[in-house]
């Protein structure tokens, strides 16, 4: 002990900026911190509601990266906060007995999603769903191998990160899980060159790779990867963490193509925005090969998976989802939105590609090739346009027309635009608005100067 005082939920609640920025640098991630405080991401944010945030300075944002997924619902909905209000005061954990706020969750995924899915085991987040799923399969076919697609993200813990099609994560922590083999996205001839072997477990694929780069397959994909995992055996993990729930215009992507996986991955906005949980759910027969009778009943367990304050949270979110038919808002909204779009990429050839579906959306900028500048500085203008170019755009964004995005962790060079599913079309047009004005005029260098210039600000305003 350093003989340093604890910090009280008050004081911690009134901290500063650079109080923050101190606390997080000593005790929690210094690379990240110094990272935002670079694109001035870093803001104090005190409130939250709906679409919106505010900074202690009262300034209004724009949350259009919806916390990946997570926040279908917006901020705080008041729906879900009343139910995890109305579930306090019974037992959060009583690993003794039987849950009845899990079960009823439970019996409500069951009714809403495709097909047969049936058997429920809850988690906490979204990569401890893909464990249990990844065990699921093995346990359930005898099989050890795992088939992902190069470019997917399904998490960072071991096993999830063993399925996660980039190199950059999976490097530092090699060897990986054994067994795990990839193949290209959207290439059903690759697919069934695995697959024909009979010795894969699972095939694990997200209908949209978030990611990757908002990268949307072929019509009949999931389609033809469901008939090759019957033809040869393996089950089909369809994870639909982040675009499950409404996002991409169906209540869960795979039904754009009818398709029923074996076991589904979800996670994000089932908590509401409000809770950590995550879940996945499995076709009887599967589940029970694995898990059914007494003695295998507790082979794989999560202590706060299925607490009470959480699926009070679920069973609120997604009764709201359904009656606000926020799939049908995001089909309509994503139209809007993924046109206005497309637009604006006709006016800028700085705009490579718009792609999506519903409310997950893509916007790819493209590299600028030769000319004066990247001979001057060695190729290092296409090496930062490669690596940063999204980065700054959502920095101009962010601090010139408060508008929060991100750029997709597998493809740096493209921005997600992930409202929440409550969006209309006035913060759309807010949206495009501010975009087409970063582009204005400006290219590359003139967006890269600009974000330096604010970069170098936040460096000696700090207070």
């Amino acid at each position: 002990m350093t003989g340093e005082k604890i910090i009280s939920l008050e004081t911690a609640l009134q901290a500063g900026r650079q109080e923050t920025r101190d606390l997080y640098r000593r005790y929690i991630n210094p690379g990240l911190a110094t990272m935002l405080g670079l694109l001035d991401f870093d803001k104090a944010f005190v409130r939250a509601e709906g679409m919106a945030v505010w900074d202690k300075d009262g300034k209004r944002y724009l949350d259009f990266l919806g916390g990946y997924g997570a926040l279908n619902l917006g901020h705080n909905p008041p729906e879900v906060l009343a139910a995890v209000k109305e579930a306090m005061g019974r037992p959060n954990l009583l690993q003794a007995s039987l849950n009845p706020l899990a079960a009823a969750l439970a019996h409500n995924l069951a009714q809403v999603t495709p097909g047969d899915l049936e058997r429920v085991f809850f988690s906490n987040s979204g990569t401890e769903t893909v464990e249990g799923a990844l065990k699921l399969a093995r346990a359930s076919t005898g099989r050890e191998k795992i088939i992902y697609c190069q470019n997917s993200f399904h998490g960072k813990s071991f096993g999830s990160l063993s399925v996660t099609g980039r190199q950059k994560y999976q490097r530092p922590f090699g060897p990986l899980l054994p067994g795990c083999e990839a193949v290209p996205y959207d290439d059903l001839e690759a697919l069934e060159a695995k697959l024909s072997r009979r010795d894969a477990a699972a095939f694990i694929v997200e209908p949209i790779q978030g990611e990757g780069g908002v990268i949307v397959p072929h019509d009949g994909y999931l389609k033809g990867a469901r008939e090759l995992c019957d033809r040869y055996g393996t089950l089909l993990i369809i994870d639909e963490i982040q675009t499950g729930f409404g996002r991409t215009g169906y209540l869960f992507a795979c039904e754009h193509e009818g398709v029923v996986p074996d076991i589904m991955c979800l996670a994000k906005s089932l908590g509401g925005g409000v809770m950590p949980i995550g879940a996945y759910i499995a076709r009887p027969a599967v589940w029970d090969r694995a898990y059914g009778g007494m003695d295998k009943a507790l082979l794989h367990t999560s202590t706060f998976g299925g607490n009470s304050l959480a699926t009070a949270a679920g069973l609120a979110a997604l009764q709201s989802i359904l009656d606000q038919d926020l799939a049908g808002r995001a089909a309509a909204m994503g139209r809007y939105f993924l046109e206005r779009l497309r637009q604006l990429k006709e006016k800028y050839d700085l705009i490579k590609d718009v792609r999506g579906r519903g409310l997950i959306i893509g916007l790819e900028f493209n590299q600028p090739v030769g000319g004066l500048l990247d001979k001057l500085t060695r190729g290092k203008v296409n090496e930062l346009a490669g690596e940063y170019f999204g980065s700054l755009v959502a920095g101009e964004l962010m601090n010139k027309y408060q508008v929060i995005t991100a750029y997709t962790l597998n493809n740096p060079n493209v921005i997600r635009l992930e409202p929440p599913l409550i969006v209309g079309e006035e913060e759309i047009d807010h949206v495009v608005n501010a975009l087409e004005a970063v582009l204005r005029g400006h290219g590359f260098l003139g967006v890269t100067l600009s974000s330096t210039r604010t970069a170098l600000g936040s460096l000696f305003k700090r207070k």
